[in-house]
């Protein structure tokens, strides 16, 4: 049995219910941060231009707005359902550990959204490792499979 397996093994066995109701807040509290990026996009994009913070054509720094707030919007609906959770934290981490150590940390003054972003980046890295839990639509599905099988 490889790491993977073992890993997700464990995280199956060890899952309180409660880490389903925290997963299910962090799955809501992200498709709401992309629809906050969706309605402001374009001022989005124009600070990143005008500040210099990437230095890469508009074209790029567009794509790159987009796919943060698809991948929250999506990523956060289906980790709320708890559907292919790991993978999509997984999805999720890069954002947010750019978010953590690029947007966040640059901030001249002392900025509260960088503990709420070190939060969600570590309850990314819990629910890699321990997946969705007995409340969700991975697991209803499972059975049903099982279920299935059986008959």
């Amino acid at each position: 049995m490889n790491i993977t397996h073992k890993i997700s093994n464990w995280g199956d066995l060890h899952h309180p219910k409660i880490l389903d109701i925290i997963r299910m807040l962090l799955g809501l509290f992200l498709v709401v941060k992309g629809f906050i990026f969706l309605n402001n996009a374009a001022y989005l994009r124009y600070l990143v231009i005008e500040t210099g913070a990437i230095r890469k054509s508009p074209e790029i720094i567009t794509a790159l707005i987009y796919y943060v707030t698809y991948i929250h919007l999506l990523g956060g609906a289906l980790i709320f359902l708890g559907l292919f959770t790991r993978l999509w934290a997984l999805l999720q981490l890069p954002v947010v550990f750019g978010a953590v150590f690029f947007v966040n940390i640059l901030s001249p003054f002392v900025n509260s959204e960088l503990w709420l972003s070190v939060l969600v980046l570590a309850l990314l890295f819990l629910f890699v490792i321990i997946g969705s839990g007995p409340l969700s639509l991975d697991r209803l599905l499972a059975n049903i499979k099982l279920d299935d099988e059986k008959t």
